[in-house]
């Protein structure tokens, strides 16, 4: 992954051989505790959605990342971030579920949304995150899923990692259509170019 400032990404990864990543409350919880502490100061997070075997992010890169030395590697600072995250909580997981060895899919996925005359991609990675739960069958409804910020932009919940005002202008978010947007399923072929 190479991040480049004021491009926006959408960042996913799965538990190594599809396994399941997060069992209870805590662990969702833990996980975006360490989002929060190692990559949300460099990016701007505009959506986000955890279900049991994967996670998604969609965010805008700040001016701040720059590169970092890291051993004998030099990454970008939301690249380092993510190896600090997905290493913390897989310290955390194998303690938790008392095993070891790799928890995640060696390689997280960065996909850069490019505009190119439009904000289609920005417009469907940001729906597509929030119907993830419902897509896999987890719930019945997009709003009966609590690990995403859904709640926050269907304004139930206040406090929320996420940047309303790049929602607004990147993604045409607005709150009184947002969750009638959400219930209308993108069909696949739009969500092939954001994977």
């Amino acid at each position: 992954m190479k991040f480049q400032p004021h491009s926006v990404y959408h960042v996913y990864n799965q538990g190594n051989n599809q396994q399941q990543l997060f069992f209870a409350n805590e662990d969702y919880l833990k996980f975006l505790e360490l989002y929060e502490l190692y990559i949300h100061s460099y990016v701007d997070t505009i959506a986000w959605c955890l279900i049991p075997n994967h996670f998604h992010f969609m965010f805008s890169v700040k001016e701040n990342c720059v590169p970092v030395k890291q051993g004998g590697l030099v990454l970008d600072s939301v690249s380092n971030g993510f190896r600090k995250l997905l290493s913390a909580y897989a310290h955390y997981f194998n303690t938790q579920t008392n095993r070891s060895g790799s928890v995640f899919r060696p390689k997280t996925k960065a996909k850069e949304l490019e505009v190119k005359g439009n904000r289609n991609y920005y417009i469907n990675c940001f729906y597509y995150l929030h119907q993830n739960a419902w897509r896999h069958g987890l719930v019945t409804h997009a709003s009966l899923w609590k690990y995403s910020s859904y709640h926050f932009y269907a304004g139930n919940r206040i406090k929320s990692l996420c940047n309303k005002k790049l929602a607004e202008e990147f993604c045409e978010y607005d709150i009184q259509t947002f969750a009638t947007l959400v219930e209308k399923r993108l069909p696949d072929d739009l969500i092939d170019g954001l994977l």
